[in-house]
């Protein structure tokens, strides 16, 4: 065989006499590698590097299931403007609402604002820290929270708006003209799998989109599956489903694109992020594969 025929075989070839080579430093290596031996040894690696071939162009990612909301200049504007409407969410057993009550005499407001902390864990709109002490009112299992001197108030089942007008009025049977601030303490949301930071994140307000919750969470990946984000609701004990395609507009409709209290948003890793994830590990066991290859034909020409 002529090796200057072809650059490849000639490094093919090299790479066997050098493991024939350590393998037995006294064979003779023009005797020991055959036109039959040197050929399967070429035929063995070309098929290595065409697999590997293979196997990096399997692994792009079409920029076609990237990008948002593709269609997004064709769509009707008044298909935009009855997009989904936000409704306020409720408040539910195990809640906790933050309530700061003031009146005239500010240590009668102090006595009533006396509030118990409660470990959350997950992350902050600002921050990511492990564990957090929230501080506020919990929503027991019948639904009641409990305010010095004026006890007991059944707040499940209402929104925030209408929680405090209650409170104020409770408040009003005690001291004259009090001023009352009232909001959820614990908003949480949870936003799991192909996303850049995944964790349960603590919200300042009530009025969260899909969209807030993943650009907290740093975007999706790009092996995210945007085409089919998860979204878990607890809706009075009962879990709901919604399935959205952040590549078109319709999740604008859907009305699921504002998240409740307790969501749970996840991201499906797409075809290519199992083949990203075995690449290495495939790629390594080629190359071991190419190599054994090569000495199981050198030991051959031993025997």
């Amino acid at each position: 065989m002529d090796e200057r025929n072809d650059p490849h075989e000639n490094f093919y070839i090299k790479i066997t006499k050098f493991a024939t080579l350590f393998i037995n430093p006294n064979r003779d290596l023009n005797q020991s590698l055959t036109m039959n031996t040197l050929n399967r040894s070429i035929i063995l690696s070309k098929i290595t590097v065409i697999f590997l071939v293979i196997l990096l162009a399997t692994s792009c990612v079409s920029s076609k299931k990237i990008a948002y909301f593709q269609d997004i200049q064709s769509v009707d504007q008044a298909k935009l403007e009855n997009a989904a409407a936000f409704t306020e969410p409720t408040i539910q057993a195990d809640d906790i609402l933050s309530i700061n009550v003031f009146t005239l005499n500010p240590q009668s407001g102090a006595i009533i604002n006396q509030a118990s902390s409660s470990p959350l864990l997950g992350g902050s709109a600002n921050t990511a820290v492990a564990a957090q002490q929230i501080t506020g009112f919990l929503v027991d299992k019948n639904g009641d929270i409990e305010l010095a001197l004026v006890g007991k108030i059944k707040v499940a089942g209402l929104t925030t708006y209408q929680a405090r007008e209650l409170v104020r009025e409770k408040v009003g049977a005690i001291y004259k003209d009090p001023s009352v601030q009232l909001r959820f303490a614990n908003f949480k949301v949870s936003v799991l799998g192909e996303v850049n930071s995944p964790s349960a994140y603590t919200l300042p307000n009530e009025k969260v989109t899909i969209l807030d919750a993943l650009s907290l969470a740093g975007d999706l990946t790009i092996f995210g599956k945007r085409e089919n984000v998860l979204i878990v609701r607890d809706n009075n004990g009962k879990k709901e489903f919604a399935r959205l395609n952040l590549n078109s507009s319709d999740i604008f409709n859907s009305p699921f694109y504002y998240l409740k209290q307790n969501d749970v948003v996840y991201v499906e890793p797409n075809k290519k992020k199992v083949s990203a994830t075995n690449s290495a590990q495939l790629q390594t066991i080629s190359v071991i594969a190419s190599v054994l290859s090569v000495l199981v034909v050198a030991i051959t020409q031993l025997k």
